[in-house]
């Protein structure tokens, strides 16, 4: 028999359907460890960036330094070959062959072929200027200037064959010359280039510079 008119078997039904659903509702602590993982994520993307960008600073710093001293070196290996060149007794009488090859020049265990041309191209130091120097202007006491001086009977101690208007105030055996020298340097590693022009000045024996040097 029913109670007020329902089968026996309702009550438990009535009691499951008229029971309130349960829902998931997060702690304070969940929440919190939630946003500091957010947190963590953040900060160690922002590190990871920040690393990332430090390396390439610094790569790109290391590769400026190195480039600035290899074209220090460069520079350093021209000037050399320059004052090798300009050293060599060959300078003034065979410029054509003091600059056929490029001149190797070592720095801190790399090797700089160095070469050497004139204004047009050529494998030579350029003369281009040629003063001839007058016997009047020449000093008999100095050295150096009775090199370039023509004999005299006081040097001599025999009779001079020169007149002595000629020996006075004619050209003497030797002239001024001015030279450029010109140095290229070329790194095939790192692109650098580097060109050093340097005058020179040299005292030559007339028939030298009329051989190395343009007619005035």
């Amino acid at each position: 028999m029913s109670t007020h008119g329902r089968p026996k078997g309702s009550y438990r039904s009535a009691e499951h359907e008229g029971a309130p659903m349960t829902t998931s509702h997060r702690t304070p602590r969940q929440r919190q460890r939630g946003a500091t993982l957010i947190v963590a994520m953040v900060l160690l993307m922002a590190l990871t960036l920040l690393g990332v960008w430090g390396y390439n600073s610094s790569t790109g710093n290391m590769r400026i330094v190195g480039n600035m001293q290899v074209r220090q070196e460069a520079t350093d290996a021209a000037q050399a070959a320059i004052e090798r060149t300009i050293s060599s007794p060959l300078f003034t009488t065979h410029p054509d062959a003091v600059a056929a090859a490029p001149v190797d020049v070592s720095i801190n265990g790399t090797t700089y072929p160095v070469m050497l041309k004139d204004k047009d191209g050529n494998r030579r130091p350029t003369c281009y200027r040629v003063k001839v120097i007058k016997q009047m202007e020449l000093d008999g006491d100095s050295p150096a200037d009775t090199n370039c001086m023509w004999g005299t009977p006081r040097e001599t101690g025999i009779e001079s064959d020169v007149p002595p208007a000629v020996i006075t105030t004619g050209d003497s055996m030797c002239s001024n010359t001015e030279w450029n020298v010109y140095a290229e340097v070329s790194d095939q590693q790192t692109g650098a280039f580097v060109s050093l022009n340097q005058g020179v000045a040299a005292r030559v024996l007339s028939t030298d510079a009329n051989n190395a040097c343009p007619t005035p």
